[in-house]
């Protein structure tokens, strides 16, 4: 695997789920986890249903593509619960995906508050996304990407972090175009 391995990490910008409609989707690219390439960016509905559409069109449209290799969400959800289809996402972009978690999900929660909302369709999505494995400090699920290859890619590109560089830039990013400034926790 090459040190300089293109990666996509993408992160949902702060929001105020009673008043905003849309959530800024920041997409940085990185060269491993020390050359920032890169930005893209979408906006996807709070609570909605277009995020799997949105990352889609913007992946697939951006002139970073063809170097692209893999693709790094922070959590499979954007704007509340936005659920994306991570299976749907590696098929039509044809990139591997990483889904990295800084805690282990209460998905009983979840799942209840789901139901609660009449959102029972994005369960299937939460189930679909497969198995959640610790690695470090973090956990990870893992689409179209074996666990030995993930761990690979995830020793090049946290670089100042236990979380990778392109997910932190992201975070840092969509903080600071939101907030005007960015705040800790990336």
């Amino acid at each position: 695997m090459k040190k300089q391995i293109r990666i996509l990490g993408i992160d949902d910008s702060p929001f105020n789920k009673f008043k905003d409609k849309e959530v800024l989707v920041i997409g940085t690219v990185y060269r491993g986890g020390d050359f920032f390439d890169g930005i893209i960016s979408t906006k996807v509905s709070v609570d909605g249903s277009d995020s799997t559409r949105k990352l889609i069109q913007m992946i697939n449209k951006c002139k970073f593509r063809p170097q692209l290799k893999v693709i790094m969400l922070d959590g499979i959800a954007m704007g509340g619960f936005n659920v994306v289809d991570v299976k749907k996402l590696s098929e039509k972009t044809k990139l591997h995906v990483i889904v990295i978690m800084r805690d282990y999900p209460d998905l009983k929660k979840i799942k209840n508050v789901l139901k609660k909302l009449k959102m029972t369709g994005k369960i299937k999505l939460l189930e679909k996304a497969g198995k959640i494995t610790k690695h470090g400090k973090i956990h990870i699920q893992l689409t179209n990407i074996k666990i030995e290859e993930a761990k690979r890619i995830l020793k090049i590109s946290c670089t100042n972090s236990y979380i990778p560089e392109p997910l932190r830039a992201a975070h840092i990013i969509g903080s600071g175009v939101v907030r005007g400034e960015s705040k800790g926790n990336a």
